[in-house]
């Protein structure tokens, strides 16, 4: 990616390659004068109203994140204002895999969707847009406890376990999120989408770890509450950025529970609005939830609980052994003694091996493409392999050129030549073999002297299993990327022309003068733009607080009356907006 804009912001400049591939330009340019109004209206409404509700750092927060009322923020001025608390921002063309969303996290930068919802989906959209990701997600960033948390957040999704149905379910989200979001999306095909993604929900079977993270994320980061179960104040991004519900989740039949363990136990529709919400007294008892459910994770369990995660995940993961080597590939089979512990692990196709994300030169996937087989465990009566050192080893014969037979505690055996052995950090990471045998207890052959060179990995236990790859930038992880894009709006001739009936609005608010042609705007509105409501409230707007025309203003007001009475879905958003007329949002506090 040569034409990479970090922005001058360290964050960003430091993200490794496999998650710049996600990054798209904002195209400032793009946002026309409607997306602008539609900003507008609902940042004044969250504005109005969460200054009420939401948790205290909110209003200076949007200052904090470079984000003002009046348009939709700029990259570079968000990554201006965001590096001051080292965090960064870039623009993502919608949904994007869960897994580089969180590893996003841990490098602390906000991934922010380029896109802004229609003004049809004024209140909520299914698909991710920047009022979501910076109106939402930005301006809490401020505070230390919870930025703590969303990156530590982040370093642990980024090695949760995910299941093949997690990616299927996945693209039927994202697919449908972009649906919606189309002007002329058939009917028909939304609903087949709508019932792909309740299809994919049911039959996830035994959810996955990330599926588990990903519910604590929802609960928390998208709808979390903090404070207390009788007055709790808003602080997920999915409550603050949606008008609708930041309001109706206050209501008694939204149940109010303490946030626990427990919560990962609810699944979630990104689709409905939630029947409960969590609280938690601070963010330092989110880290202890975190931390909770992390010490249930394969990273941390590693053993044949971690393989036996990796076997179903069908993906590239990483097995780690106790001498810090690390085996990136995808977990074909393992076989377990009668202490429960591993003592064979195999991997199929494109394998690499590391050593701290490193990856070790000479064990790319090109040189380990048809897999890779190990034991695991120790020698009959002998200290672990890996604590040993080069004279020790020759001691118990491996050195360099000679032959030998090892025999494992498990059973295993192992003939041939030693061709290398390769030690780091003063562990014995590898031991090279030509003219190599391996078997096992019931004789079966686990390596044939034909099939060329043999490394056997050295490690007494199997310490941690992650997805991924250990060294993701060298492994080219291409990230999956999904195969749906997002939707771009074409516009016409009308399109066009309502757009600068918007632009003289907005640059007569701006330029605060001549309010002598919103007259001839609002007949052009009602000649060729009949189901037009925003420009016509921010008409009325303009009147009745520069106190003009007192006719047109009360002209205007009952065509919005007479229109929140024909149209029962625009009711909420037309009196909403009489309301923020009559008690204005007032800018100042804002910068």
């Amino acid at each position: 990616m040569s034409h990479f804009n970090d922005f001058n912001n360290p964050q960003v400049a430091a993200l490794p390659g496999h998650l710049k591939q996600f990054i798209v330009d904002q195209h400032y340019e793009h946002y026309t004068p409607i997306d602008h109004a539609v900003w507008r209206y609902v940042m004044r409404q969250n504005y109005s109203y969460l200054k009420d509700v939401a948790y205290y750092p909110y209003i200076p927060g949007l200052t904090k994140a470079g984000l003002t009322i009046e348009r939709i923020p700029d990259l570079q001025e968000m990554n201006n204002a965001l590096a001051k608390i080292g965090w960064g921002a870039v623009t993502v063309d919608g949904f994007i895999p869960p897994a580089a969303f969180m590893e996003y996290q841990a490098y602390r930068v906000l991934v922010i969707a380029a896109d802004i919802r229609q003004s049809r989906h004024i209140e909520y959209t299914p698909a991710p847009d920047i009022i979501h990701e910076s109106a939402g997600h930005a301006p809490i960033i401020a505070d230390k406890d919870y930025h703590e948390y969303l990156s530590y957040f982040g370093s642990i999704g980024a090695k949760a376990m995910f299941s093949a149905q997690d990616f299927e379910l996945y693209e039927a989200i994202r697919a449908l999120s972009i649906l919606k979001e189309m002007p002329d999306a058939d009917e028909d095909e939304i609903r087949k989408a709508d019932q792909l993604v309740a299809h994919r929900q049911e039959n996830m079977g035994e959810p996955s770890e990330m599926a588990l993270l990903s519910r604590l994320h929802w609960w928390t980061v998208e709808y979390g509450l903090i404070g207390t179960l009788e007055n709790p104040k808003i602080y997920g991004a999915g409550l603050l950025s949606s008008i609708g519900e930041s309001a109706s989740c206050m209501m008694a039949e939204v149940k109010k529970l303490w946030y626990s363990i427990d919560a990962v136990k609810y699944s979630y529709d990104i689709t409905k609005t939630q029947p409960q919400l969590f609280v938690t007294p601070t963010f330092q008892n989110l880290i202890d939830v975190l931390e909770e459910f992390a010490n249930t994770m394969s990273f941390r369990r590693g053993g044949a609980y971690g393989l036996g995660k990796a076997l179903e995940s069908k993906n590239t993961c990483t097995v780690v052994y106790s001498s810090g080597l690390q085996v990136s590939g995808t977990v074909t089979s393992f076989k377990v003694g009668k202490d429960g512990e591993p003592y064979f692990v195999k991997t199929i196709g494109s394998t690499a091996l590391s050593l701290h994300n490193k990856q070790l030169k000479g064990h790319d996937k090109n040189y380990h493409k048809d897999g890779f087989s190990s034991p695991v465990g120790k020698l009959k009566n002998v200290a672990p392999l890996e604590n040993l050192s080069l004279a020790e080893l020759e001691n118990i014969g491996i050195s360099i050129d000679q032959s030998v037979v090892l025999d494992f505690e498990s059973g295993i055996t192992l003939e041939g030549k030693v061709k290398g052995i390769l030690i780091a950090e003063g562990k014995t990471l590898l031991i090279t073999f030509i003219d190599c045998t391996v078997t096992d207890k019931e004789g079966t052959i686990l390596f044939d002297p034909s099939w060329g060179v043999y490394d056997m990995a050295v490690g007494e236990k199997i310490t941690s299993v992650f997805c991924g790859a250990a060294d993701k930038d060298a492994f080219e992880e291409a990230v999956y990327k999904s195969k749906t894009a997002t939707h771009h709006v074409a516009y016409d001739a009308k399109n066009k022309e309502l757009h600068k009936l918007y632009k003289q609005v907005r640059d007569c608010r701006q330029k605060q003068g001549d309010y002598s042609f919103l007259g001839n705007v609002w007949l052009r509105l009602q000649k060729d733009h009949h189901d037009d409501w925003l420009c016509a409230l921010e008409i009325l707007e303009l009147l009745e607080h520069e106190e003009i025309e007192p006719l047109l203003s009360s002209e205007i007001r009952i065509f919005l009356q007479q229109k929140a009475k024909d149209q029962p879905e625009l009711k909420k958003l037309i009196a909403d907006g009489f309301y923020l007329i009559a008690h204005p949002v007032e800018q100042k506090l804002v910068f």
